[in-house]
């Protein structure tokens, strides 16, 4: 039995195809701004906080690290109902991403916190700066140029792990493509298009993160 290559079908899926990318993209869009701001207040209350809240961040950073992300994303999903807590797909999808980029990213932000000489926040507290204002205002540009390449790797990750939300039927670039395939039976087909679309999109994601960090954060990035 012979297997023969055909991309008939594509013209027609281009709309399903995008429709499935941009949801992929609103995702990660989501998930950096409120991942990132999670991660940076972890990494604060974590080295500042009380006691009882360091602990806390301790454990949720455990978790989320050493639990498999489907597993994160059916509690949200198929176990909060049970406490009354219903989210729609796309919602509990942004939470289960969120939560779990920021574990990660927590301990990236947290490092490059610990790379700021203490010299720095000695010499503003003696200016005169409020501890707030030291951390905004001196530590955390400083921390952010540090370890913006290691941030920059964590959410192109977190975008290709995206994948797994279509798990909960979330209407993204993988759930497209299941649908695609089960509709022309071009498996091979179906998926190497998809592979080259998230392809693309991981090599676009970056070049943007780097140009942008450039730009926010000095020539230090790369």
């Amino acid at each position: 039995m012979e297997f023969a290559v055909a991309f008939g079908w594509l013209p027609g899926a281009v709309g399903d195809i995008a429709h499935g990318a941009a949801t992929t993209i609103l995702l990660i869009a989501v998930t950096t701004l409120a991942g990132t701001l999670l991660s940076i207040l972890g990494a604060a209350g974590r080295r500042n906080g009380p006691a009882l809240l360091r602990r806390a961040i301790a454990w949720y950073v455990e978790v989320m690290r050493n639990t498999p992300f489907l597993v994160q994303l059916f509690f949200i999903f198929f176990g909060l109902p049970s406490l009354g807590i219903r989210l729609d797909p796309i919602l509990a999808a942004m939470l289960a991403m969120t939560l779990n980029m920021a574990a990660y990213t927590i301990e990236i932000v947290g490092a490059g916190l610990d790379a700021v000489p203490n010299g720095q926040t000695e010499a503003a507290l003696a200016l005169g700066l409020r501890p707030r204002q030291v951390f905004i205002k001196i530590v955390l540009p400083q921390a952010l140029k540090i370890i913006y390449p290691a941030l920059t790797s964590q959410i192109v990750i977190m975008m290709l792990e995206s994948a797994v939300v279509s798990q909960i039927a979330v209407r993204e670039l993988t759930y497209e493509a299941d649908m695609l395939q089960a509709r022309t039976f071009r498996s091979f087909e179906t998926y190497f298009v998809v592979t080259l679309v998230y392809l693309l999109m991981s090599m676009a994601l970056r070049r943007l993160l780097v140009s942008d960090g450039r730009r926010a954060l000095g020539a230090g990035v790369s």
